[in-house]
């Protein structure tokens, strides 16, 4: 059977160059520019475009510099689809070679764009259209991780036989807690850095409360709650054991999820950076409900779920190490812990980028060095490159996401240069991202149109260009 791991593999953008005109692009003369013509575009902001200028002619590297031209503007250029729905402003954010959006990558494709909404017009329609459409899709299913462009389509390929409780529209449904958490962070930033609250009207405030509901279910207090799930597959990470229910737990109040933001299955349901972005996307939604609509009994309610939460994971999700406590990735609440980290957000690494702990915390730290070394089954260290992976891909194969948020992670400049050493020489000549590449091969890669990747690669540009300019002028 087809999965959607089989059919990435299938797949393999060469265009004009977008005419920038600046310092850092005469010095990258050498490198044809990969966005589409200016007609091809899906989208196109003046805004953006004046950042990118002003960002790219900070790049003293010139293979770096045409990196960031064709990364940075990627979602824009080729994945968003605006228009109109029940009335409303509407955004479709395809993940890039697959055309259906999943609430995680749509989320965090437009988050580069987030600083510059409240001076574009353009944009704040398309995060309002998007907010909007992440609302009425959390409306259709809350357990669904992927949805179709008609809210009456069928799935995708591989999951039209799932042995799940589907519904029209939705692409796949495996149920990761992440899934609900990136769009309450995106709703959140855009709020706060627009102040604009009309997209949050009923039809998204109904949409949050599934979500707080879906939390409480999945905390499974009082029995396994109504989701389960199982696919016929070769691998095992595609499926759910136990009647598609997952592996046995003792519920101690965190929030089960059947799968990581890899969409592979969790071995113990107890997903520790998951429930460490609940706790955050929780607050965040308490002070949203409070500030904008002066409901302060659904704000107690996160607030209250929050908590418990945090007391939960604080209290069963670490492991003793000699040197000191370190997060576990994965606990079952009878004393089993898995170590590991995947290249996927959330992840261990990722939780200061995330906002669930400051990067300096000394849990965090101990727990960071211990997933970028063998310690974790999926550290990867290779001649091209060293970074983490995942079971997704499988062994040997480096994410340039990991690498990316390492970098985003770090205050060291040497790590930060090596970061960005590792991302530039790794592209394979494509001047994009990829989800995954060889350790000592980075020709062979899977997938060349990965948005969510190429959007991170130019967040941690613009944040290096605003932070440390130096480390872009001197790589």
């Amino acid at each position: 059977m087809t999965t959607r791991r089989d059919f990435l593999k299938l797949l393999g953008t060469t265009a004009a160059a977008g005419a920038i005109g600046n310092a850092a692009m005469a010095r990258a003369r050498g490198y044809a520019g990969k966005r589409p013509p200016p007609g091809k575009r899906r989208f196109t902001s003046d805004t953006v475009e004046r950042e990118l200028a002003r960002v790219q002619a900070l790049i003293g590297d010139p293979k770096l510099a045409w990196m960031f031209a064709n990364c940075y503007p990627n979602t824009l250029d080729t994945t968003v689809e605006l228009g109109t729905l029940d009335g409303k402003p509407d955004t479709f954010v395809i993940t890039g070679d697959i055309e259906a959006m999943w609430l995680r990558d749509s989320s965090a494709q437009v988050a580069p764009y987030l600083p510059l909404a409240k001076q574009d017009r353009a944009l704040q329609r398309l995060f309002h259209g998007l907010i909007q459409r992440q609302a009425r899709c959390i409306r259709i299913d809350p357990y669904a991780n992927a949805f179709m462009p008609d809210p009456h389509a069928q799935p995708l390929s591989w999951a039209r036989q799932d042995q799940t409780d589907m519904k029209p529209g939705v692409g796949e449904r495996k149920w990761e807690i992440d899934s609900l958490c990136w769009p309450i962070r995106l709703a959140h930033g855009y709020w706060r850095a627009t102040g604009d609250a009309a997209p949050f009207d009923d039809d998204w405030r109904a949409a949050m409360h599934l979500v707080v509901n879906t939390f409480r279910d999945q905390q499974r207090k009082h029995g396994r709650g109504p989701y389960h799930f199982q696919r016929t597959s070769d691998r095992p990470t595609e499926t759910q054991a136990l009647e598609g229910y997952g592996n046995p737990t003792r519920p101690n109040g965190m929030i089960h999820s059947a799968f990581r933001p890899s969409d592979d299955a969790c071995i113990y349901p107890l997903f520790v950076p998951a429930n460490l972005f609940a706790v955050v996307s929780l607050r965040q939604l308490a002070t949203m409900s409070r500030t904008i609509h002066h409901d302060g009994a659904f704000a107690d309610e996160c607030t209250a779920l929050a908590d418990e939460v945090a007391q939960a994971t604080h209290r069963d999700g670490r492991l003793h190490d000699a040197d000191g406590d370190v997060w576990a990735y994965e606990i079952d609440g009878y004393g089993n812990r898995l170590f590991m980290d995947d290249a996927n957000a959330p992840s261990l690494l990722s939780l200061p980028y995330l906002g669930c702990c400051a990067a300096d915390d000394p849990l965090y730290r101990r727990t960071r060095e211990r997933a970028w070394s063998e310690h974790n089954p999926y550290f990867f260290r290779g001649t091209a490159a060293e970074g983490i992976g995942g079971p997704h891909e499988g062994l040997r194969m480096i994410w340039p996401m990991a690498i990316t948020v390492r970098a985003l992670t770090s205050s060291d400049a040497t790590e930060i240069r090596q970061c960005l050493r590792w991302l530039r020489d790794t592209d394979a000549g494509t001047g994009f991202m990829h989800e995954a590449f060889d350790q000592d091969d980075p020709a062979h890669f899977t997938r060349a149109w990965f948005a969510w990747a190429n959007s991170l690669f130019g967040e941690l540009i613009v944040k290096l260009a605003d932070t440390r300019p130096a480390l872009l002028r001197n790589p």
